[in-house]
């Protein structure tokens, strides 16, 4: 492996004896490790910083790293979700003071905590966690402390000998309706347990003026619209966002659909009206909201729809937010760009991206 110029001493990549802790702190999503090292995976060729809220990649694909040019030097580029050249501002005591908040409630999920225990548990006054909740990461505690518990209860009921009744208390729930109460699971807990067997998905591919085109739904409605270069791609990608679901291509039931995504393209917001069954956080939600009032042929900064939620400072959680948006157009994540008016990242391809504004720029 070349060395670069930049650091001729430096090898790439970590030392061996230190990979073994970085990837359990990768594991455990540590954001006290941020800094310190970065991951890479060599199946994407993304990097990312330790406490990347995306899916972990498996082991062998893993590649640590501990300074964000040698990652880019061995051929990575970063994350668009965690943003890992990005360092937070260290000397905000309000960031330092929600951190302490969000280790409590994580370390404390299975249990009902009030606001006023949090505050003497940590030593941070009720009226700064409530700002601070809303300010640093645009959602309130109760809401963060349900998506920890959220979390822990798919983290329990995927384990092989845990019954479902048992993964639901332990996770901190006092009966199932109140795990389903607000949760954005997208299935029963049962059929999460078993992968997603028994949630059925019909899918369509067209063709469109950005690709290839493909279009899920479930009896709720649309939940994956991805564009793509091949068919044989979206249709992977599909099956690895529901592993366990069963995938019927239904291309007359779905037409309908497709009609209403290709005139979002065109000059019609027809798309608008689609029923939409897309699992996201709270935060997600308000972030796809607010994209979705941005008029056609007009772009937003991602600080401008930060502003826009009340939360100036959750600029990366914005960007995080675009990224995972699963259904495109509908939700118009493309219209979204960089303070200094770059195209930043989209996640079917910044061409893609150059060509949707330019359509829509043109027709309004």
């Amino acid at each position: 492996m070349t060395m670069t110029a930049q650091h001729p001493a430096k090898k790439l990549e970590v030392p061996s004896h230190f990979a073994g802790k970085a990837w359990q702190q990768v594991l455990a999503r540590d954001a006290r490790a941020d800094g310190q090292f970065f991951y890479a995976v060599k199946t994407t060729k993304i990097y990312c910083k330790p406490s990347c809220p995306s899916r972990r990649p498996e082991r062998k694909n893993v590649t640590f790293f501990p300074t964000p040019e040698l990652a880019q030097a061995a051929g990575y580029r970063p994350c668009l979700r965690c943003e890992p050249d990005s360092v937070a501002k260290k000397d905000d005591p309000q960031i330092k003071a929600i951190e302490a908040v969000t280790q409590f409630l994580a370390d404390h999920s299975d249990e009902r905590t009030r606001l006023k225990d949090v505050a003497k548990a940590t030593g941070v006054a009720p009226l700064t966690i409530l700002r601070g909740f809303k300010r640093v990461l645009g959602v309130s505690p109760r809401e963060y402390a349900k998506a920890q518990r959220v979390a822990k209860f798919k983290e329990k009921v995927r384990e092989p000998k845990t019954r479902v009744t048992d993964a639901i208390y332990e996770a901190g729930f006092g009966s199932s309706s109140r795990l389903y109460e607000g949760a954005s699971l997208g299935m029963t807990p049962s059929a999460m347990k078993a992968g997603g067997l028994g949630e059925t998905i019909r899918y369509t591919l067209a063709d469109s003026p950005l690709g290839q085109l493909l279009i899920g739904a479930t009896d709720r409605g649309i939940c994956w619209i991805a564009f793509g270069d091949s068919a044989l791609d979206l249709i992977g990608g599909l099956e690895g966002a529901f592993p366990k679901a069963e995938l019927k291509q239904m291309d007359r039931e779905l037409s309908y659909a497709v009609d209403a995504v290709l005139s979002q393209i065109g000059e019609s917001p027809k798309a608008l009206e689609l029923p939409m069954d897309v699992r996201a956080t709270a935060f997600q939600q308000r972030v796809w909201r607010e994209l979705q009032n941005i008029p056609r042929g007009e772009t937003r900064t991602y600080s401008e729809i930060a502003n826009a939620l009340g939360t100036p400072t959750a600029v990366r959680a914005v960007a995080g937010a675009c990224a995972a948006n699963p259904v495109a157009v509908v939700v118009p994540c493309h219209r979204v760009i960089g303070r200094d008016g770059s195209l930043t990242g989209y996640r079917w391809g910044v061409e893609r991206k150059r060509a949707l504004l330019a359509t829509e720029q043109a027709s309004a």
